[in-house]
């Protein structure tokens, strides 16, 4: 059989894996070993376990449990519900300030937990209800957390981008740091859609109101007298100093990345221990549970992913791709433009995680051919995943916000989503003709990127 066939028949065994309900790492691996079976000699079997540990043999996969950790460890305390309510205080005099503190509490939330549900679902249980009770609509509510939690890829540490960094052998701590321009941006395309929409909200409220004399909460105004904006950031601060001194130790050559996770994950015990009395083996129990079983579901995805990746290269299918797409001499926009709709697609289905170890290998050479700058593109592809979060028919961010909120239909969740949808489309075109929102800060740290 040709390559071509080969390649056919293991992409189309992967959907039918998929679609029968195999779990996804399952899945990989299982299509993977048939296929060496059939093509590849009998000797290779032998070394299905050394190949998957020769490639999981990375110091940098090290930090993903560790990063997960202490997303756990903040996530199941109440340092969210805290964050927002902070947030919340001081931003409660500017229009629509409530949505707003969402979504500076989802992008500072993430930034401490590197987790996008982890963020919907610590942000969500205490802000939806709250927007809720003040007026807001269900779907506005569910758009705002759905969509900030998506910035758990994108600001790190994400543990989307570590992967990113091993795919396409670049520089981590480059790869982070080109992460923070795109999503400060982000943050703040989401904060002014939070206020325009509150304005409609309250307008339309407003009118109502003096027709028919219905009153809405949307239009209660809040008011925080500055002893009580002071109370509430002792419990803050701890862990805003936590991202702070996390950064600035990997930042600043002080400790590698894996190094960074565990001080981050020791750090974040100690906080809650601390300031949430959390030191019990019972309270601390559900954190190490949810850490292991994160973690062992995570890892299991790469090792999977990457024997399926090893195979598809040994058959020359991921290299065939590859030079079929050069051989097309697509203008390089057009290239992007192809590539970054295939990663759409792929988002219907597939996790971040799956979709970057899966088309690695296939997309970042014509890319490279084309003289992309393979970080820049990477902060671009972890935005057009973000997507895939908020997007029907798999968008886990949808499902986190209906175990939140099941009070909120689905058809207003999705609804709500799509403005952050537009908006994430709105910030990759931008990207594109401004690449240096993501590409100045690396330079500025770390020094031009000679590897470009």
């Amino acid at each position: 059989m040709s390559v071509f066939g080969i390649g056919v028949a293991y992409g189309l065994s992967t959907l039918f894996a998929m679609f029968a309900g195999m779990p996804i790492a399952f899945a990989l691996g299982a299509v993977a070993v048939v296929f060496m079976a059939i093509y590849m000699p009998a000797a290779s079997l032998d070394t299905v376990t050394q190949n998957v540990y020769e490639e999981m043999a990375s110091i940098t996969l090290l930090s993903i449990p560790l990063f997960i950790l202490k997303g756990a460890a903040i996530g199941r305390s109440r340092a969210g519900q805290d964050l927002y309510s902070a947030l919340h205080a001081w931003l409660h005099r500017v229009p629509g300030g409530l949505g707003v503190a969402n979504v500076f509490a989802c992008a500072l939330f993430a930034a401490m937990a590197g987790s996008s549900p982890a963020t919907c679902s610590a942000i969500g249980s205490a802000g939806i209800p709250e927007m809720r009770k003040r007026g807001y609509s269900g779907g506005f509510a569910a758009g705002i957390i759905a969509a900030g939690g998506t910035l758990g890829i994108l600001l790190p540490p994400s543990i989307t981008m570590i992967l990113f960094a091993i795919a396409a052998e670049k520089s981590l701590g480059r790869l982070f740091l080109a992460g923070i321009g795109p999503g400060l941006l982000l943050v703040t395309l989401f904060g002014l859609y939070a206020v325009v929409r509150f304005r409609q909200e309250y307008a339309r409220a407003k009118v109502v109101y003096e027709k028919s004399g219905a009153w809405s909460d949307i239009l209660t105004k809040d008011e925080y007298t500055m002893a009580q904006r002071f109370s509430v950031l002792p419990r803050v601060i701890p862990f805003v100093l936590l991202l702070t001194g996390v950064m600035v130790a990997l930042y600043g050559g002080l400790a590698t990345p894996s190094e960074t996770a565990g001080l981050g994950g020791i750090l974040a015990l100690v906080l809650i221990a601390i300031i949430y009395r959390v030191w019990s083996p019972a309270d601390l129990a559900p954190i190490m549970k949810a850490t292991l079983r994160e973690s062992t579901m995570l890892m299991l995805i790469i090792g999977m992913s990457l024997l399926y990746s090893y195979v598809m290269s040994y058959l020359h299918i991921s290299q065939s791709v590859a030079e079929s797409i050069v051989a097309m001499h697509l203008p390089r926009w057009e290239l992007l433009f192809a590539i970054l709709l295939m990663v759409v697609v792929l988002g219907f289905f597939l996790p971040p995680v799956s979709i970057i170890l899966m088309t690695a290998p296939i997309i970042l050479p014509p890319l490279r051919a084309a003289n992309f700058d393979i970080i820049w593109f990477g902060v671009v592809m972890t935005i057009v995943m973000e997507m895939g979060l908020i997007h029907p028919p798999v968008g886990l961010n949808i499902f986190v916000i209906r175990n939140v909120a099941p009070d909120i239909p689905l058809r207003e969740v999705i609804w709500g989503t799509l403005p952050f949808v537009l908006l994430m489309m709105a910030a990759v075109l931008l990207l594109c003709f401004v690449p240096q929102i993501s590409t100045a800060l690396p330079d500025l740290v770390m020094g031009p990127d000679l590897s470009r």
